[in-house]
């Protein structure tokens, strides 16, 4: 195995993690604060959709990201999370296929660099966690599992079973 299999098996695993928390959700229990102030489901995914995207974009050669829908940005960005509307946030299946997109993308970027690749240095705000190309690809891998802990309060205070 070399760094690139396990780059793309990191991403493949988080992705089965994050999907996997979703299980059982309904559209309205995206919508399902654990305590006043955290923020619900809907806004997390949509979180991770666009911190791939805007962590990536400009750094991994050769990704290619779809277009997200009309306002997805402005809803899940950083002042998104204090919304407090139920209506307007997109169907589990959409944030599902999004997120799918979104991940496939970048396996297929990371899948097409070498090795060396992976030791050019980044740049911007996350340089000194993730100082390189590599760091900030385990980086992404590890924001999905750190925002399963969120998703799996949520399961419990829906008396979801406890998966992982």
């Amino acid at each position: 195995m070399n760094a690139i299999e396990l780059l793309t098996g990191a991403l493949k695993g988080s992705e089965a993690v994050t999907l996997g928390f979703l299980d059982g959700f309904s559209d309205k229990d995206l919508l399902d604060r654990p305590v006043s102030g955290a923020n619900h489901a809907a806004w997390q995914i949509g979180h991770l959709i666009l911190s791939e995207r805007f962590i990536l974009a400009e750094q991994l050669p050769g990704v290619n990201y779809p277009a997200l829908p009309a306002g997805f940005e402005t809803r899940h960005g950083k002042d998104g999370a204090s919304l407090t509307e139920t209506t307007g946030w997109p169907a589990k299946a959409e944030y599902e296929r999004l997120f799918r997109e979104t991940r496939e993308a970048t396996i297929t970027a990371v899948a097409r660099l070498t090795e060396s690749q992976l030791d050019q240095p980044t740049q911007g705000r996350l340089a000194a966690k993730a100082p390189k190309l590599g760091n900030l690809i385990q980086l992404i891998s590890n924001h999905d599992l750190m925002h399963g802990g969120q998703f799996s309060v949520v399961r419990r205070k829906q008396g979801k079973p406890v998966l992982f």
